[in-house]
């Protein structure tokens, strides 16, 4: 009996574990497309976000096509388009690759008033997990028009700070690009939104760590595009 008692219980488990297993591979072959558009649709509101398109999940989609839509690029290191479609491309795949084998999304805006604008999308660290954004320029091709900030798991009211207004909206105006033409990138500093600091914000109090991740995450990703825009 006992043998027969162990073997009944293994086979109940045994089937209990097939069972579980398919209902849980079910459940998540119906929810990835669901999944996968969410993410596709968070995507574009960011993207219009740093153009200062205010946007909702219902609404997105269409704004998008409207103001994006298929006008976009992929680029090399060196400046040069390249194949590849600029929403697919994963950044944080090809942050992985040496920097001249990666390819560059770009997105090209154009808003009501017929003015087109630069997307560019950043990856970074931060102090507990991913960070990214979207930083927008103007037609010169170093000036800010825009920025955008998110995070996986920053401490709230510290590093989380980076996706409130108060630290994106001081970027709009900097310019990545001195008057000689280097390229600077935008620091993220105590103090660097003294007046006349066209090339720093504001750290965020208490997010140093934060703070400095977005700072390499800016520089690091503009600088794979900075040949594009002085070119």
């Amino acid at each position: 009996m006992d043998k027969q008692g162990n073997l009944y219980t293994f086979l109940y488990a045994s089937a209990m574990v097939i069972v579980v297993a398919a209902i849980l591979a079910f459940v998540s072959e119906t929810l990835n497309p669901i999944q996968s558009k969410n993410v596709e649709v968070a995507k574009k509101i960011d993207l219009l976000k740093s153009v200062g398109i205010e946007s909702t999940a219902k609404t997105a989609e269409a704004l998008y096509e409207q103001h994006i839509g298929s006008n976009t690029k992929v680029i090399s290191m060196s400046g040069e388009e390249v194949e590849g479609k600029a929403f697919n491309i994963d950044l944080t795949k090809e942050n992985r690759k040496a920097a001249e084998e990666r390819k560059y999304p770009l997105y090209i805006c154009t808003l009501d008033n017929g003015n087109e604008k630069l997307i560019i999308p950043l990856r970074g660290v931060g102090l507990w997990g991913p960070i990214w954004g979207y930083i927008s320029l103007n037609e010169d091709k170093k000036t800010v028009f825009g920025a955008t900030f998110d995070h996986k798991g920053e401490t709230p009211g510290l590093g989380a700070e980076i996706s409130k207004d108060f630290f994106e909206e001081p970027f709009k105006g900097k310019t990545i690009f001195d008057t000689s033409g280097t390229f600077t990138s935008i620091k993220v500093i105590k103090g660097g939104g003294a007046a006349g600091n066209e090339h720093a914000v504001d750290a965020i109090t208490g997010g140093t760590i934060t703070s400095k991740g977005v700072e390499d995450m800016l520089w690091n990703g503009l600088t794979g595009y900075k040949e594009y825009l002085k070119n």
